[in-house]
């Protein structure tokens, strides 16, 4: 069964196409709960999320700030399994229609191995990876099998890449370029910074895959900013934040409901 790449680069050029930037929201699987992480992804794609990253909880995560941290350690203390996040993606596909990808640190698909990895990824409905750790120089293993079962490999490019780094990194990947906005990790910021328009404006001048700015956006008018020159914009933190500070787990699935609402209001310059 082949994966869903072909929709993930609809979805991007449908964006573009009514003159916005796609909203790309973030949240990671198994929390609070499998059951409750599902119907956040849900939320978050019925409340005006273009795509969902489904974060695979790992136990070292170097990417992600304290709020994703601490959702990641209540999945991981959940007992959560890879199998649990490919019924994430599966649920939340056949819901909504919507591309899922699946953003993990590769060391749990090396341990799982790739080509089981993928193949489950494919069968879920899955769109693709985000491999923030994954080198371009030695993902030859992973590219051959994604291609083979349709899904889009996401590499993360971030304003220290040189140009022709970023070269490099645009000719290997698929689906889209996540540019991280700065340096650093995960997190709601004050702003997003000048940083994250020249990565974007570096990048575009290596490859015609749709640029998406992730880090540091929380709110509409962040997002409407970075819309303002990346193809994509991509929150997560502030949705965790919102089931973390609820009083319970129906009220943080609302919660996400209503900050995809307001982002995607940004996105299109509503806000």
């Amino acid at each position: 069964m082949s994966g869903n790449v072909r929709l993930l680069d609809d979805t991007l050029a449908e964006a573009k196409a009514e003159g916005r930037a796609a909203l790309i929201a973030y949240l990671p699987a198994g929390f609070p709960t499998v059951d409750g992480g599902i119907a956040a992804v849900k939320a978050a794609l019925d409340g005006g999320a273009d795509v969902v990253e489904v974060g695979l909880p790992h136990s070292d995560p170097v990417l992600d700030g304290p709020v994703i941290q601490t959702a990641d350690d209540i999945a991981l203390r959940g007992g959560l399994k890879i199998a649990d996040v490919m019924r994430t993606v599966r649920e939340a596909h056949a819901a909504t229609g919507k591309p899922i990808l699946v953003m993990t640190y590769w060391n749990p698909i090396d341990r799982y191995g790739v080509e089981r990895f993928t193949a489950e990824l494919a069968e879920a409905g899955g769109a693709g990876c985000i491999l923030p750790d994954l080198p371009v120089q030695e993902s030859a293993l992973w590219r051959e099998h994604a291609d083979k079962h349709g899904l889009a490999t996401v590499f993360v490019v971030a304003p220290s890449s040189k140009d022709e780094r970023l070269a490099e990194i645009t000719a290997a990947g698929s689906g889209f370029v996540y540019a991280a906005s700065l340096m650093g990790v995960t997190g709601t910021r004050e702003s997003v910074g000048a940083q994250a328009e020249d990565l974007v404006r570096r990048t575009r001048a290596t490859t015609d895959t749709p640029v998406c700015v992730g880090l540091g956006v929380s709110n509409a008018a962040q997002a409407a900013e970075v819309a303002g020159f990346a193809d994509g914009v991509i929150v997560g933190s502030a949705f965790v934040k919102r089931m973390l500070d609820a009083p319970d787990a129906a009220a943080g699935v609302e919660g996400v409901r209503a900050l995809a609402a307001d982002l995607a209001k940004g996105v299109r310059g509503q806000a």
